[in-house]
């Protein structure tokens, strides 16, 4: 049921949101040199590797780093605004629609992301998709935070349920949480 769920919204919501991904598009192209999408390879479910798609908020040419290792000059004004806002999340729209993503599960982390990795690996984080928004997410536990954030990912999968995904989705469009770290 998940899965059908994901791929249902992921798709009804690619086409609603087509005329603003555009602007966004538009919006960062005219900002700043570089690309419009940045694609990085992540860790997904049962750790196989993934690219993770993104609107571009960094600098051409920034260092690959964790949200909580970006440094502020790295980041362009649209970008900054972007992530507050959590739109640069939208193009992983098309990753829930290949079933790389879920709408709602622990957010993917880096290959080189160490401790993250054994964390989840302990915990069997890995033994579902990760997703665009999460409990620890909405807690503001990012990377930085290996135990904290796998503890809230496994909690989230013990206790995950169609309706508590509904209200993590809600929360999320509603602006609860930080956005990423980089963005405060």
């Amino acid at each position: 049921m998940k899965r059908t769920f994901d791929f249902l919204v992921s798709a009804i919501g690619l086409i609603v949101l087509v005329p603003v991904m555009l602007i966004i598009a538009w919006v960062v192209a005219r900002s700043s040199p570089g690309g419009v999408l940045f694609g990085q390879t992540r860790v997904g479910k049962s750790e196989k590797p993934f690219q993770c798609y993104k609107f571009r908020t960094m600098a051409h040419g920034a260092p690959i780093a964790g949200s909580h290792e970006v440094a502020d000059t790295w980041i362009t004004p649209t970008g900054r605004r972007l992530r507050s806002a959590k739109l640069d999340e939208l193009p992983q729209l098309f990753n829930v629609l290949r079933g790389d993503m879920s709408l709602v599960g622990p957010r993917p982390c880096l290959p080189n992301q160490d401790e993250v990795i054994a964390a989840r690996r302990a915990r069997n984080v890995f033994r579902v998709r990760p997703g665009i928004t999460g409990t620890a997410q909405l807690a503001s536990i990012d990377m930085s935070m290996p135990e904290q954030l796998a503890e809230a990912d496994n909690s989230y999968i013990e206790n995950q349920s169609f309706t508590g995904d509904l209200r993590i989705i809600l929360a999320t469009v509603l602006g609860a949480g930080s956005g990423d770290a980089a963005s405060r």
